[in-house]
């Protein structure tokens, strides 16, 4: 049966080569192969050593010394399956098998992201609730839903203390990685609390003030320049004025223009300058503030930290957002990967004997998504991945509790019947009534071929009009009646949809793709971790890291 079976797959792996064009007039790529024998003793095998690896599998108790967070934000159940299918594909396998590096983690659950006011939810609320146990409203972090979105006079009172904060009052070591800017929504939570999630430089209350005066919103036009004038503390100054323990030992991501005054020239590029309007130049206080303290740009700078001399390492490596994963190797000053960066920040707080807690997170994962673009947001997500296995590497799992999640989904989906291999970027090539490969990609009802890959929503929408009144007529059955588009979808046969730069379809058009409201997965491994299971509230992952440091109890 193994022989027959051997060679059944070479017959298949010959066929699906030997449809090197398609009738429709692109080459067709072929289907990458499965390079695992496979067979129903395979299947069976696999089976049971998955349910006796569960029956084996350790439950580690007691108190953790450490505890790692990682963010893959936007990071939905499609994106996981996408991504772990790209990544295979990279290797030259056919993906489906292949698992990220927390996908191999003994326990998980699902999280129910909605806020205390929106169904689908953005980063603020859904971070704030991760990280301080508190489900709170749209647009504002780490404080409660008492608090009213701009007015800065509700905050005080209502800020809900995060895990971050209750690790540097124990004595422990903390930090904070993204590739997004550290002011953003889910950094900031970790360490500000203030009205506006926008609010990442005094110069952005401004900024927002002027906004909403142009739109004519007076009301919220005189929230922002109150804030301003007040003098609130913005997301930058609150890293920089952190009062608990002895302030974050680490600090790396992008957002340098929110912490240098709007005089001084950005050190990448001469034509960029900060922003801040307050003339304070946070980078320098930072070194001041802190002993044995750095703060760097670049690579190189990064890269020559020896943590051994260091305590306290601030890196800012773009004025803005890091560069996604794919172009970053092409950046003008240098930026360190996700995964360097997880590297040498557990490297600088494992020094201290009281241990530590960090949140990293793979901010760009949702900026591809919001730009409708699979590519980025996959390739994100493999580099979180990455990220992930460096610290499993580092670790001793009887002291740490490692927790991979997301804040929320995207309207992006996996759609039709591709063959097993069929590129995650390609266009749709389906299996015949005898389970072969067709030598044609799969046609819509206006005979035109589609990606597997897509959005709801978002930039990529090729519709005519929102009164083009194309489409079925009735619903449902055979008699569908469909009439041709007169410019809706294009015809996909010549074009390059494995371009790093191709926009996926998206069905209705928006400026730039939403958030979604499904569920996210939770993985979970070290102390503790036996604790995530089932449908849990997204909140109660705080809940499961204060536990495992004895943390947040009153």
């Amino acid at each position: 049966m193994k022989l027959k079976t051997l060679f059944m797959q070479a017959i298949s792996a010959a066929a699906i080569c030997s449809f090197a064009l398609a009738s429709i007039g692109q080459t067709v790529q072929p289907a990458f192969p499965v390079k695992r024998v496979e067979n129903a003793d395979m299947w069976r095998t696999d089976g049971w050593n998955a349910i006796n690896l569960a029956k084996n599998q350790k439950i580690r108790t007691g108190k953790a010394k450490n505890v790692i967070l990682f963010m893959g934000d936007g990071m939905g159940i499609s994106t996981l399956t996408a991504a772990r299918i790209f990544e295979g594909q990279r290797r030259g396998e056919s993906g489906e098998e292949n698992r990220l590096s927390f996908e191999e983690f003994p326990f998980s659950a699902l999280s129910k992201t909605y806020g205390t006011n929106q169904q689908t939810s953005d980063s603020a609320p859904t971070m704030s609730a991760i990280i301080t146990g508190v489900k709170t409203d749209e647009g504002i972090l780490s404080v409660d839903q008492n608090v009213s979105r701009a007015n800065y006079k509700t905050v005080k009172g209502n800020e809900t203390r995060s895990l971050l904060e209750l690790a540097e009052i124990a004595g422990k070591s903390t930090g904070v990685v993204s590739t997004a800017r550290l002011t953003h929504a889910t950094p900031g939570a970790c360490y500000a609390h203030t009205a506006d999630r926008e609010w990442e430089s005094d110069y952005d209350m401004f900024r927002l003030a002027e906004k909403a005066t142009k739109d004519k919103q007076p009301e919220l036009a005189k929230l922002h320049q109150e804030a301003f004038d007040a003098k609130f503390p913005d997301i930058a100054r609150q890293l920089i004025e952190f009062p608990y323990g002895d302030g974050l030992e680490v600090a790396l991501g992008g957002g340098r223009a929110k912490f240098l005054p709007r005089e001084m020239q950005d050190p990448e590029k001469d034509s960029d300058k900060g922003e801040r309007r307050d003339g304070r130049d946070l980078t320098q206080e930072w070194v001041k503030k802190h002993n044995n303290s750095a703060y760097v740009w670049n690579k190189s700078s990064f890269d020559a930290i020896d943590v051994k001399k260091t305590d306290h390492l601030l890196g800012l490596f773009n004025r803005s957002h890091m560069e996604y994963e794919h172009q970053r190797l092409a950046d003008r000053g240098g930026e360190p990967s996700l995964s360097e960066m997880t590297a040498k920040s557990i490297d600088l707080l494992s020094k201290n004997r009281n241990g530590y807690f960090l949140m990293v997170e793979g901010g760009r994962i949702d900026h591809g998504h919001h730009d409708g673009n699979a590519y980025r947001a996959l390739s994100e997500t493999v580099e979180l991945s990455n990220a992930v296995r460096t610290a499993l590497a580092k670790v001793d799992l009887d002291e740490t509790l490692i927790v991979v999640t997301a804040d929320h989904s995207h309207t992006f989906f996996i759609q039709g019947y591709p063959l097993r291999g069929n590129n995650i970027l390609g266009l749709v090539r389906e299996i015949d009534d005898m389970g072969n490969p067709t030598a044609e990609f799969k046609r819509d009802k206006f005979g035109l071929p589609m990606t597997t890959l897509g959005y709801a929503n978002g930039k990529g929408y090729s519709g005519k009009s929102n009164k083009q009144g194309e489409g079925p007529k009735k619903c449902c059955g055979e008699a569908d009646s469909f009439e041709p588009y007169s410019k809706g979808r294009p015809d996909l046969t010549n074009t390059n949809v494995l371009d790093p730069d191709y926009l996926q379809e998206a069905g209705i058009p928006l400026g730039g793709e939403t958030h979604g409201g499904e569920d996210v997965a939770i993985f979970a491994t070290g102390v503790n971790a036996h604790l995530v299971r089932g449908s849990m509230e997204e909140n109660w992952i705080f809940y499961v890291m204060a536990d495992a440091l004895r943390l947040g109890r009153k």
